[in-house]
């Protein structure tokens, strides 16, 4: 009697394979991300960076005599020391926190009312009203600061003509402390609406039945307006005060276009400038990196403190 031999078990196949699944799982939201983080490589990381090395860097004498040579060399922390022994940059810095105590208080209070005004019940061409708020927004910087630089021109200002038919005298919007109130109607002008904006739509994601209750209880609208509106919306408040203030940091359009129109305005009158001006016409481009990177440093602390105490006062000690 004859025995067959037993045949190996045939290997067992998946079509198509698990592992080429899975590894296409975990691909497609990498491949979606990559434009971005390409991007934000390319004109974030790589600046920041090439900021930092050049902030290091510096031009030095070798050779002596009048047969010495500019060369670039490695020159520690010489840049940094300049930029806070640097009487026109720290005199920069105290401007503009001149200017944002004028322009960000201003600038989030008219918003904050707009925003409440709108959110008003029976208010009439609520469209047309928030478009019309919103829209000098879309005026760039440059455009809006010529617009206004012609109206505070004595000769061409509409307000110093009036002034001299009411024998008021010419105004003079270039003087000091005058300037900085000029200067932050330009950021009132344009940053009110944008900032309207959030806090209007943060107070429209209220429910409606937190008024009607409120409203049984025999609330006016102007309590409905400071007990609960204004406490819910608080996170848009620290959101918009807190671009405000960056936004205030780097302030550079406004003064840099209006700096033709006067004398007020100096070349370095906000670090932006001196930052431009020793990159671009002194060409100390390591004294200008180290400026910008001292400059975005503080502003990253300053939000970072904000934030924090901002959240702690809006939240709790559990924010």
């Amino acid at each position: 009697m004859s025995r067959t031999a037993a045949s190996p078990p045939a290997p067992v196949t998946t079509s198509p394979p698990r592992r080429r699944r899975q590894i296409r799982t975990q691909a497609t939201p990498w491949l979606f991300a990559a434009p971005a983080v390409l991007f934000f490589s390319m004109f974030l990381i790589i600046p920041i960076g090439y900021a930092v090395y050049l902030s290091f860097r510096g031009f030095r004498i070798q050779g002596g005599g009048a047969f010495g040579r500019r060369v670039e060399t490695f020159v520690g922390f010489d840049n940094y020391q300049a930029v806070f022994t640097d009487h026109e940059y720290l005199a920069g810095l105290g401007r503009t926190l001149l200017y944002g105590i004028v322009a960000v208080p201003s600038v989030l209070a008219l918003a904050l009312l707009f925003a409440l005004l709108l959110d008003t019940p029976r208010v009439r061409a609520r469209s047309f009203a928030r478009t019309a708020i919103f829209l000098p927004y879309a005026v760039p910087g440059v455009i809006a600061s010529l617009l206004w630089g012609f109206l505070y021109l004595p000769s061409t200002s509409p307000v110093n003509y009036v002034a001299g038919k009411l024998h008021a005298g010419p105004l003079d919007f270039f003087g000091y402390p005058t300037l900085y109130f000029a200067l932050a109607n330009i950021a009132l002008w344009s940053g009110v609406g944008f900032n309207m904006v959030i806090i209007y739509t943060a107070l429209r994601s209220i429910s409606p039945s937190v008024y009607e209750a409120a409203r049984i209880d025999g609330a006016s609208e102007l309590q409905i307006a400071l007990r609960i509106k204004i406490p819910l919306v608080a996170p848009a408040l620290v959101l918009t005060g807190l671009f405000s203030v960056i936004g205030t940091l780097q302030l550079y359009s406004e003064p840099a276009t209006l700096r033709p129109v006067t004398t007020s305005i100096s070349y370095t009158w906000v670090p932006l400038m001196k930052i431009y001006q020793e990159a671009f016409t002194n060409d100390d481009l390591g004294g200008a990196a180290a400026a910008s990177v001292v400059l975005a440093v503080g502003i990253l602390a300053l939000s970072l403190l904000l934030l924090r105490v901002l959240q702690r006062r809006t939240f709790g000690d559990n924010a």
